[in-house]
């Protein structure tokens, strides 16, 4: 792989900190800047709506569990909404999104895979993938410090999907989203992570994730 690099610029210097929103939904920090992935919508009848603002909304999945960037404002402020593939430049951050498959909630649908380096950490965001594969665009890409990667099943990768692909991507932290307590613990199985405990948030340096492969870390809602 090589070139999540050529995608990214960055200028901020503070330690990033991620937190899980039920879902897909994933907030990340740096300094001021605040980034969400997959909100939920007010519409979403599964899980809890957004309830923070951003300064960027990443929407993967056109479905009120994942498309929910309205519930990212606050007074005034409205996020950037980065939404379908191409390449996007906000807040010296550049964005490229891939276009993807997934019949998640039972029909076809587009999602988008996102690139992206936060802080000196490159993230490779999945969204509701549906399709064990990626596109080559993606493949030759640097392996990504963080892959986020929905192992539910049912529309998106069953947990053996999501770890043999997790595997390939060579991620040094992979972290699982859209899960339940069961497909949780399967995918758990399969990584060979069967102790890992759920937590709160993780903050990250760059210097933290250095030396890491594989590692599993489970966010709790």
């Amino acid at each position: 792989m090589c070139g999540i690099g050529k995608y990214v610029r960055f200028k901020y210097n503070s330690r990033m900190i991620l937190t899980y929103h039920e879902g897909a939904c994933i907030k990340a920090t740096a300094g001021d800047l605040a980034l969400v992935f997959s909100p939920v919508s007010k519409d979403s009848k599964n899980f809890k709506p957004v309830n923070f603002g951003a300064d960027i909304a990443f929407v993967s999945l056109q479905h009120p569990d994942m498309d929910g960037a309205d519930e990212a404002s606050r007074g005034e402020k409205e996020p950037f909404v980065v939404y379908g593939p191409g390449e996007y430049e906000h807040s010296d951050i550049t964005i490229a999104g891939f276009l993807t498959k997934s019949t998640y909630a039972g029909k076809e649908r587009f999602n988008t895979v996102y690139a992206l380096t936060l802080d000196g950490i490159s993230i490779l965001y999945l969204g509701a993938l549906g399709e064990a594969h990626l596109p080559a665009e993606v493949l030759e890409m640097d392996a990504p410090d963080i892959v986020f990667v929905p192992v539910m099943g049912d529309g998106v990768l069953s947990p053996t999907e999501a770890q043999k692909l997790a595997v390939k991507l060579e991620a040094k932290i992979v972290i699982p989203i859209l899960y339940d307590k069961d497909t949780l613990k399967e995918f758990l199985k399969e990584a060979g992570e069967d102790s890992v405990k759920p937590v709160d948030k993780i903050t990250l340096k760059p210097k933290d994730i250095a030396g890491k492969e594989g590692e599993v870390i489970v966010l709790s809602a």
